[in-house]
């Protein structure tokens, strides 16, 4: 097992867990620990010792709810823990990188939310930090781990598309369609980053990366639909009820890939009648993939290999025990929902510690999704194509 993994950190056979985070990716990766204890023979055994929040209240009620041993306000205390030897960070991105590069700094192995930071100069320091303690690092693009999309990377590894031609990709959501829903966090490029573009696009550029291979240049174009939001009742004044919006709501990328691949990207929050709709294809010379997370237990496979009369996608249902990580779950066919993949990536990420190898994506590699999302960016700004080399220079 541990030779799925990069090296480097020490070996655990238990790790205290701080969870920086309360919110939906503290829920859910509350229950992922568990569910991994509960499902898996997890080689270290976490231990869910704090979990750190900003309010006290609603803090102290998530330990209670979720099952921490304790809580706390102050995630800069919780790094310092002789007690923890694991910092999840599942905040907004703008914290990202001064957590981590403090737990870096006092040796905890680290596990990030994606995107890794909210800047290119962000992202590289933490990998910085992270190579020069040596300490265990990933990042969370749970996707990598539905058992579909890990089931495509074993098909393409193996040949059965051929040489790659296409790629393309969209993450279709309409949350933000009204333009009475308020101005949250997501649509403030302070707290956020990006938008669409990054926290969307994000996961998107990652499993291109996984599955077809590292991008060498992008050209793109975003748009603001809603310009101002309400402000959140707490924020209101009798002079001001409404803020800015910095972020974009929609995006759309082209990119080529260094292996000559040609791929498109599509990213929005206004796509009316989509809650969210998460669909990539890929093309090569023997075959073609296609998914779609609305049903994210089957992989649609299309292979010329076939006899010309039946050739066509056929749907595998990604059920059967040698599938990858089904066999820790159900009797074969009752299938798995959206929190699996972050119990696989806990899993994975938890015997990288045990075996003192980082699981990938480390995050080098989230620099690189990174690297792709700075390209893009420039080239809506200056409209043209940009090269990833540009950025990393």
């Amino acid at each position: 097992m541990c030779s799925f993994y990069r090296s480097g950190g020490s070996n655990l056979e238990s790790a205290g867990i701080g969870l920086i985070g309360t919110k939906f990716m503290g829920k859910v990766h509350s229950r992922a620990y568990r569910d991994a204890m509960a499902l898996f023979d997890v080689q270290t055994q976490p231990e869910m010792r704090v979990i750190c929040g900003r309010d006290e209240e609603g803090t102290r009620a998530a330990a209670e709810r979720y099952g921490w041993q304790t809580h706390s306000t102050d995630w800069e205390e919780v790094v310092q823990r002789d007690d923890i030897q694991v910092i999840d960070i599942s905040t907004t991105g703008n914290v990202h990188t001064p957590i981590a590069i403090a737990a870096a700094q006092h040796g905890k192995h680290i596990l990030c939310e994606k995107p890794l930071a909210n800047s290119l100069d962000d992202a590289r320091s933490m990998v910085r930090a992270v190579e020069a303690s040596g300490v265990i690092n990933t990042v969370c693009f749970n996707y990598r781990r539905v058992p579909a999309v890990a089931l495509a990377r074993q098909l393409i590894e193996e040949g059965e598309l051929g040489r790659i031609h296409h790629w393309r990709a969209v993450w279709l959501e309409d949350w933000a369609l009204n333009p009475k829903t308020p101005l949250v966090w997501r649509f403030e490029s302070e707290k956020a980053g990006s938008g669409s573009l990054g926290d969307l696009g994000s996961h998107l550029i990652d499993l291109a990366n996984f599955l077809v291979g590292p991008i060498q240049e992008t050209i793109g174009m975003t748009e603001t639909f809603i310009k101002e939001r309400p402000l959140l009742p707490e924020q209101q004044t009798p002079k001001r009820a409404t803020g800015p919006v910095t972020v974009d709501d929609g995006a759309l990328f082209l990119a080529r890939f260094e292996n000559g691949a040609l791929g498109s990207f599509e990213a929005t929050r206004f796509a009316g009648g989509n809650r969210d709709r998460f669909i990539f294809e890929i093309n090569g010379s023997q075959g073609s993939l296609y998914f779609d997370f609305q049903r994210m237990n089957e992989l649609r496979f299309y292979s010329s290999s076939d006899p010309v009369r039946h050739q066509g996608y056929r749907t595998i249902v990604v059920g059967q025990p040698d599938h990858p990580y089904v066999g820790n779950w159900w009797p074969t066919g009752l299938g798995l929902g959206y929190d699996a993949a972050f119990v696989h990536t806990i899993y994975d990420f938890l015997n990288g510690v045990a075996c003192g190898k980082s699981a990938q994506p480390d995050f080098r590699q989230g620099l690189r999704v990174q690297n792709a999302l700075e390209a893009t960016a420039r080239s809506v700004e200056e409209r043209r194509w940009v090269s990833i080399s540009e950025v990393e220079s």
